[in-house]
């Protein structure tokens, strides 16, 4: 896996390619997924052998899979509790694989984190991972008919509670309630990296990296590292792109429409501190032999 600079090339591979024997059948119909690359390399960055980590909105408990195959221990926290039945047999699945750490996924709010998390890890976690939702539906599978598009596995949720539903004047507060529990977590000198992108709405480019970072600081966390992950993969000068059916329909969408919209092809990384310890930069490490 090679960076030029701070940019990770995390797509390299397909993202059906790096699952493959790694997640249990059934993993895929999550609509939102990060890619494992990703979520190793977040884990290999910012933490160490032997740290906690914990992903607060962990899905199918992608990041707790690569913490655990990297001698890291780790905690999911998921709101759907059919998701968080897919964590745990990624996890199980992990281990019967000879993943060295544990892991336990809670199914519950991570905006009540500290009420789901022992009380014993309350300022020992040494890591969180998590990613924001974008929105309730553009991620997903489908297949053509004779006749029509059939989409499916395409919706975080039916629950309007979740948060993938809100709109986007709630889901900013939201986020804000969910960096304060992380920073209840964290040891002193512990990181939060978050991995987010921008999104469009009607044909609008919406800085959600941003207002991400404007909501940590909200919550005393101050921005220590930032990044850009590739979605796309490089041949030499070449990108091969890896783009879901959804963002190039709503692209092609906004072509006929005469608007010249582009697939985004990045998330930016973002690594938070918990404020007032020096040490947190030393955290940052360098991660080349190791991915």
């Amino acid at each position: 896996m090679s960076d030029v600079g701070s940019v990770w090339a995390v797509a390299q591979c397909c993202p059906r390619a790096q699952r493959a024997g790694r997640f249990v059948a059934g993993s895929g119909a999550h609509p939102a997924r990060m890619l494992p690359a990703l979520a190793r390399r977040l884990v290999l960055t910012y933490s160490n052998p032997g740290d906690l980590v914990v992903d607060p909105m962990c899905g199918i408990g992608t990041t707790l899979v690569e913490a655990i195959h990297a001698g890291r221990h780790a905690l999911g926290i998921e709101y759907e509790p059919r998701w968080a039945a897919l964590a745990r047999e990624n996890v199980a699945h992990a281990q019967a694989q000879g993943a060295s750490g544990h892991a336990h996924v809670v199914t519950g709010d991570a905006r009540t984190a500290r009420e789901l998390v022992p009380l014993a890890l309350a300022g020992r976690v040494d890591l969180i991972v998590t990613s924001p939702p974008y929105g309730a539906s553009i991620h997903g599978n489908v297949r053509r008919s004779p006749d029509r598009l059939i989409k499916w596995d395409n919706q975080y949720s039916g629950d309007r509670t979740n948060l993938a539903r809100l709109r986007y004047s709630r889901l900013l507060p939201s986020l804000e309630t969910i960096f304060s529990e992380c920073r209840h977590l964290l040891r002193p000198g512990g990181i939060v990296a978050v991995t987010v992108r921008p999104w469009r709405r009607a044909d609008a480019l919406v800085d959600f990296p941003g207002a991400v970072v404007a909501a940590a600081e909200r919550a005393d966390l101050v921005l220590s590292d930032r990044r850009v992950a590739l979605l796309c993969g490089l041949r030499g000068d070449r990108q091969v792109p890896r783009a879901t059916f959804f963002a190039l329909e709503r692209m092609r969408y906004a072509h006929r429409r005469g608007v010249p919209l582009r697939v985004i092809a990045h998330e930016d990384v973002l690594a938070f501190a918990k404020p007032d310890d020096e040490t947190a930069a030393d955290r940052i490490t360098d991660c080349d032999a190791a991915c």
